[in-house]
């Protein structure tokens, strides 16, 4: 589905990026991972490579424009093009308003918002050279329902909505798409070490019983990457299992 597409990913080294990593290259893409540190690129690396998966890494701050920048002309100077950028690093919150303090706020708003601007940014102009390209973004259940506290998180990815709905209209007559993917409660890392007594509750308020796996979020940006999503620009698509329906 993606045979001889140039994706960048976000966020690639675990979980839900690592996913869409190993999607992307079991459906034809050259894939280049960004993560936050040397060490886990190197481990995402190589676990790819032992799955026969070759890929490459960079660890540029999100956050800084001017790295960003150097790592997409590095890109475009390796490959050609990208065709494909997949806006998938983020942190998540949940402590009360009481316990946030404007600098945690500004470091979620800074990875969950900024990140992804400067990645657009960055890589916006080279698309547009070429009159093509997807834009996708991770979003988030919470995006549409908000969460109990942790405000700084859907505020984030509400924002994220947004300015995936903005790219998309000023985009569209360069024929580059803008999408986002929200995913609801997911067997990451982080949720399958979770005791059995907070997961049932979870799997309870979910309409299709089950919690979603990695790979059922990355199959929506798949979808949403091929051609087979050429008309859908705009769209926030929801892989949450009906949970807040």
């Amino acid at each position: 589905m993606l045979k001889d597409k140039v994706a960048v990913v976000t966020g690639g080294t675990r979980g839900i990026g690592l996913e869409i990593v190993r999607l992307f290259v079991e459906n034809g893409a050259k894939v280049i991972l960004l993560g936050s540190r040397a060490e886990t690129v190197d481990k995402a690396l190589k676990t790819l490579a032992d799955e026969g998966k070759k890929v490459d890494g960079y660890y540029p701050n999100l956050t800084c424009y001017n790295e960003i920048n150097k790592v997409v002309q590095d890109i475009i100077s390796k490959y050609g093009k990208i065709d494909i950028l997949v806006n998938n690093a983020g942190v998540s919150a949940s402590a009360t308003i009481d316990n946030t303090t404007s600098e945690d706020f500004s470091k979620i708003i800074d990875l969950n918002l900024n990140a992804i601007f400067n990645m657009t940014k960055a890589v916006v102009p080279y698309m547009k050279d070429r009159r093509e390209g997807v834009i996708l973004n991770t979003s988030s259940m919470v995006s549409i329902y908000g969460q109990p506290s942790g405000v700084g998180y859907p505020a984030s990815k509400f924002a994220v909505n947004g300015l995936t709905k903005s790219l998309a209209r000023e985009l569209a007559p360069f024929n580059i798409r803008v999408n986002a993917v929200a995913p609801g409660i997911t067997k990451t890392d982080m949720v399958a070490n979770l005791p059995e007594q907070v997961i049932a509750p979870l799997i309870k308020s979910i309409p299709l019983g089950r919690i979603g796996e990695p790979r059922d979020v990355a199959n929506a940006f798949l979808f949403l990457a091929s051609d087979m999503a050429s008309y859908v620009t705009g769209d926030i698509l929801s892989v949450d299992g009906c949970a807040r329906c």
